[in-house]
This record gives C-alpha cells, structure tokens and sequence, in this order.
C-alpha cells in the first residue's frame, strides 16, 4: 500500500525541492574532527570494535573524535576491556559506500561491528528494496570477513526533528527515514548476531549540533552510553 506522504509527493514536488535546494544553500557545512582513528586503550578482556558508517560516525557537529561518537564510546567501554577500535566513515556515504569501503579492508577480527548509516540513502532517494538489497550485502560481507559475534545496526535518525530541515520537507523525510529504519528493525530479527538500536535522544535543542543536522556532544554520549550497553551485555568484562 502506498504511503499518505508518498502519494502527496508529486504534488508538493516543487516545494519540496525548492526548499532542498534552499537548505543546502545556507547550510553550514561542519568539518569531520580531528582526532584518532583508531587505538588501543583499558585493561580486561580483549574487544575489538569497528565503527563504520557516515557523517555521525564520523563524529561530526563536535570539535574532536575524543567527543565524538567512537571516542565517547571508547571511554565507556575502556574501564571494562582491553579495547581495540578502529574508526571507518565519512560524510556523505550511503549504505553502498560504506560496503565499498569495508570491502576494501584486509581481512580481520572484529568482535563488534557498530554501524550509523540511512540518512544519506534517505536524501538520495534509496527504496526499501535497494536499500534491503544493500543492508543484507553488507551484514554478509561483515559476517564472512570479520567475523563479529555482535553488529549493533543504529537506527535511522527521525529526520522530521531535525531543526535545519522546513515542513513539509522534514515530514517527507521522516515518513522515509521511519520506513528505512523498519528495514534494520527487520533484519534484526532475520539474524541472531545483529541487533536493531533504535535512534531515540530526547527532544532537546541541545543534542543537536549547531548546524542543526548533526548530534552535539551530549547527543554522542548518550548514543555511545546506549551502544556501550549492549555490547558490555554481550561480552562481560573480565575485571
């Protein structure tokens, strides 16, 4: 059955896109940080850990990686495990960028795969069956090449809060964001070693970036708080 805002788009085309093209013109364009990329940090059992996916991952909208989502993670997990991690992910990158890249790796030991990705495929267009298609590859490409016993998939953030984005376009967005993430939430059932995080912060001005798009500081560390979680629910710390 074919979606309210699906059928609404055609009419609404024009606005839609002139308010795309408006964002993008006054958008600020924030940097992805410098910082570490990867390291080795904290005493107990061994983890390794790989964090892939997009501008999110990447930690931008904060000054430093150390602030960001991989290092905010790395300090809740490091009091609990001898930690390696590795930080692969850029701004811009869909779900097929990041197969591209992850392919690239030499083979090698992951125990936990953490991956943020979606709304780059949101604002490309990427259908359900594409975007299926893409997640599944890439779950099966993790699963033969590094093996991890957990892949924390995020959720699709709710594009509709996102302050820098006008309605109805926010609204659009969100209707397809909703939909890509029930994709994850369904591969998350198909198979045992991947779980579904839902993207779910608070509604607060101050989780948000000052670009409006992108999480703060305090939004990082309560996403990393939540994936920390369930990995240490996993893998028990030895201390």
């Amino acid at each position: 059955m074919i979606a309210v805002d699906q059928i609404l788009r055609l009419p609404l085309l024009p606005l839609l896109v002139a308010q795309g093209m408006a964002v993008r013109r006054r958008a600020m364009i924030l940097p992805e940080p410098d910082g570490l990329r990867e390291g080795r940090q904290g005493r107990g059992r061994l983890l390794r850990v790989l964090i892939a996916g997009d501008s999110s991952a990447a930690g931008v909208g904060v000054s430093d990686q150390s602030v960001g989502l991989s290092g905010q993670l790395a300090a809740h997990l490091s009091p609990h495990f001898d930690l390696i991690w590795r930080l692969e992910a850029t701004t811009g990158h869909q779900t097929r960028d990041t197969l591209a890249r992850l392919a690239a790796l030499p083979k090698q030991h992951f125990d936990v795969v953490v991956l943020a990705l979606g709304v780059n495929d949101v604002t490309h267009g990427t259908s359900r069956r594409a975007f299926f298609d893409q997640q599944s590859e890439l779950i099966h490409l993790l699963s033969t090449r590094f093996a991890p016993g957990l892949i924390l998939a995020c959720g699709v953030p709710q594009m509709q809060l996102f302050p820098a984005l006008p309605q109805p376009l926010a609204w659009v967005l969100g209707r397809q964001s909703a939909r890509l993430d029930g994709i994850l939430a369904g591969l998350d059932q198909d198979h045992d070693h991947v779980a579904h995080i839902p993207f779910q912060l608070p509604q607060d001005p101050d989780l948000a970036a000052e670009d409006g798009y992108h999480p703060s500081a305090r939004a990082y560390a309560l996403w990393a708080g939540v994936l920390a979680e369930k990995i240490r629910d996993r893998y028990h710390s030895s201390r």
